[in-house]
């Protein structure tokens, strides 16, 4: 069985800051991660291996850089990995970063399954998917909280916002996962060292093959009119004392202030 899991860098999110001038983000000097879902998509396909043999492959597209988040990757398991960088791949949106990681699912040849996480933590689109999904013209599963591949077949259980739904899907499928499907474990310090050691293929646009016209910014046609920071908050911290019918007496004539009562 052959599993392509989709993989993405994203900087810390307790370090973004916004340039006042400009409204972008400041990516100068702040540490990246890996996207913590894409951690359980690495995960849930550790038993498919185990079960089935096959490989398990890791795929990014990014920076030079975004080779760290495909080292971690083979360190928790999977056997290998390819980075798809190129200045053309740049400022690309959900569209053409879909269309560019299909065209990479395309190259690598027969796949049976593709493992994503359910949103990247900085985006939080969940289009990306989806997208490859359709791009490719196979079956996908969005919210997966369990996955289990037998026959043919992929058999998920999805945690929707007011019910859970069973469903199976024809392999080769796409399934989106999301954190209740398993607890990722850290990696080993054998893991980490035998990930230096496998194989890391980093293709540019030329190596890819796909279509100029559909990658980065000349294949993005939604556009971002502004970054901007919240405002931050002029008020304080009040603390009201005295006996519980005091003290919610107060926070009332505190609320009816704010026009919130």
């Amino acid at each position: 069985m052959n599993i392509l899991v989709f993989v993405k860098q994203i900087p810390d999110t307790t370090e973004v800051k916004l340039d006042p001038k400009t409204g972008n983000l400041c990516r100068d000097g702040v540490a990246s991660v890996i996207n913590p879902l894409d951690l359980n998509a690495i995960e849930a396909a550790m038993p498919l291996k185990a079960a089935h043999g096959g490989r398990v492959t890791a795929v990014t597209m990014g920076p030079p850089q975004a080779r760290e988040v495909l080292l971690k990757a083979m360190a928790l398991g999977c056997d290998d990995a390819v980075l798809l960088s190129d200045r053309a791949f740049g400022g690309a949106d959900t569209l053409a970063t879909a269309y560019t990681l299909s065209e990479a699912a395309k190259k690598l040849g027969q796949f049976d399954l593709l493992l994503f996480g359910q949103h990247s933590a900085d985006g939080d689109t969940a289009q990306v998917g989806a997208a490859v999904a359709a791009f490719l013209d196979i079956p996908q599963v969005t919210q997966a909280v369990s996955l289990e591949c037998r026959d043919g077949w992929a058999f998920c259980d999805r945690a929707l916002r007011d019910c859970g739904q069973k469903v199976r899907v024809k392999l080769p499928a796409a399934v989106m996962v999301c954190d209740g499907i398993n607890e990722p474990p850290y990696a080993s310090p054998r893991g980490i060292l035998a990930a230096l050691e496998k194989p890391l293929a980093v293709w540019d646009a030329a190596a890819l093959g796909a279509d100029p016209a559909r990658t980065g910014t000349a294949g993005s046609p939604s556009e971002t009119k502004r970054v901007f920071a919240p405002p931050k908050s002029s008020g304080g911290t009040e603390f009201l004392s005295g006996s519980p019918a005091e003290i919610a007496a107060g926070f009332a004539d505190m609320l009816e202030k704010e026009g919130l009562i």
